[in-house]
């Protein structure tokens, strides 16, 4: 067997997992979504707890965690975020000589908004009301799902996959994964203790960010596959695009 058709057959196996695992984000994604929306809508299931811990959450703040969380949810937000990604992202191109990868990044980052956007419009969910934020008012925009925590969980989840998966290992695997799990759980705890979402609209966010990565990983995979059927390791006059 030549090195191109061993490197094709290794492709396409490769290329049948990537898509299988995608698919199951995916699924896995828009299941819980549906899931959420529907107790939202019903008012029933795990929508009963979104109240409660809003309440809790506003009678146990204090100056401190109001600092911290204020901090965290500005990072995260519309204005800093895009700014942060743009820029990580040009230097990702500039300083590694590579335009796939950051321009993935960029793209989930868009698709993630557009989405949640969209969702919002849609399903047209009150805020909580504005006695319970920290500084009333302050959100006017529907509140299912939440803007920032699909920001910043499309954000860690796709930017730690990008980097993890070129070589992967046991470490950057656990090291990616734990990072991605504190980073949205700050987030999504600062947008409920400020009181600008319930539990739902934070999860609901989580699931559709999971589903992004899921997309990201098969189209990702689709062009490591086609660089490396294109680009055989054998020869070294060819040079990948990732």
């Amino acid at each position: 067997m030549t090195d191109g058709r061993f490197a094709r057959l290794v492709a396409d196996r490769s290329a049948r997992r990537a898509t299988a695992i995608g698919a199951v984000l995916v699924a896995v994604g828009v299941g819980v979504f549906g899931v959420l929306l529907d107790a939202v809508r019903e008012g029933d299931d795990i929508a009963r707890v979104d109240r409660p811990v809003l309440t809790w959450l506003v009678a146990h703040r204090g100056p401190g965690a109001n600092a911290l969380f204020s901090a965290v949810t500005t990072v995260f937000g519309p204005v800093v975020l895009p700014v942060l990604v743009a820029l990580g992202a040009l230097a990702w191109a500039l300083v590694r000589r590579e335009r796939w990868r950051p321009a993935v990044l960029v793209a989930a980052m868009i698709a993630s908004v557009a989405l949640s956007t969209a969702l919002k419009v849609i399903v047209a969910r009150p805020r909580p009301a504005v006695a319970s934020m920290l500084v009333p008012g302050a959100e006017t925009t529907p509140s299912f799902p939440s803007g920032h925590t699909i920001g910043a969980a499309t954000l860690l989840l796709v930017a730690g996959y990008l980097v993890a998966s070129r070589r992967p290992t046991a470490a950057r695997v656990i090291g990616w994964s734990i990072v991605a799990g504190l980073g949205v759980l700050a987030v999504g705890l600062s947008r409920l203790y400020l009181g600008y979402h319930f539990v739902t609209d934070v999860l609901a966010a989580v699931a559709l960010a999971v589903a992004v990565l899921g997309v990201v990983l098969v189209v990702d995979h689709d062009h490591v596959r086609g660089s490396r059927v294109r680009c055989p390791r054998a020869d070294s006059n060819c040079q990948p695009t990732d």
